[in-house]
């Protein structure tokens, strides 16, 4: 028996990645190593490990978009409050 996903059009994901962030990190995660191996050199190894951090996606929102959307609202747009007495 064949379940169907709740939402067709949502991105295919595994775990708490798109499937398309976990091949990203694959393939950072494989060349961070040899660079590690090879050279010491571990920045690509960090680099690596933040965006796994980032791209870590909880009902549709990543972490990167969530500090996005903060920024945005504390920092970029103007808040503005009015108090009146009645």
């Amino acid at each position: 028996m064949y379940i169907y996903p709740d939402n067709l059009k949502a991105s295919p994901t595994l775990f708490l990645w798109r499937l398309k962030d976990l091949a990203v990190i694959g393939i950072g995660a494989l060349i961070s190593v040899f660079m590690l191996s090879q050279t010491g050199f571990s920045l690509p190894v960090i680099v690596t490990l933040v965006y796994a951090f980032l791209a870590i996606r909880h009902e549709d929102v990543s972490i990167l978009d969530f500090i996005k959307y903060a920024a945005r609202y504390f920092f970029i747009e103007p808040q503005e409050y009015r108090w009146r007495l009645k």
